[in-house]
């Protein structure tokens, strides 16, 4: 993963129907995928794309909560990053939290309701 901070670097598409949307964007853009999830639940990342492009996955829901399109901001401390918004009038939507090789991430709203998220990388050499 990219050491760039404060960029769109990720996106996220939940959803109730990861095999239907996953036929959807691979129809219209071409786009491949690589199971990283388990059968439980199910997180398809999407294969490299053209030189520019930023990566992304389609994380299936299982139907808890609404389906949803979510990008992310690759930020140096997802802590900081969540005490920070609170300041500036936005909301903590997820709490921190992190995965067992140590990426952590939030979702945030800003001030008028639109729903973010931000991520740091595991620590080099995880």
């Amino acid at each position: 993963m990219s050491t760039i901070t404060d960029a769109v670097t990720w996106f996220e598409v939940g959803t109730d129907r990861p095999e239907e949307t996953g036929r959807f964007y691979a129809d219209l853009f071409g786009w491949t995928f690589s199971e990283q999830g388990t059968p439980e639940a199910s997180y398809r990342v999407v294969e490299p794309g053209p030189d520019g492009s930023i990566q992304g996955a389609i994380r299936a829901t299982g139907g808890a909560g609404p389906n949803y399109a979510v990008f992310y901001v690759q930020v140096a401390d997802v802590a900081d990053t969540c005490r920070r918004a609170e300041a500036a009038g936005g909301k903590v939507l997820v709490p921190l939290k992190a995965t067992d090789n140590g990426l952590t991430f939030a979702h945030l709203l800003d001030p008028a309701g639109n729903h973010i998220g931000v991520f740091a990388p595991p620590p080099a050499g995880n």
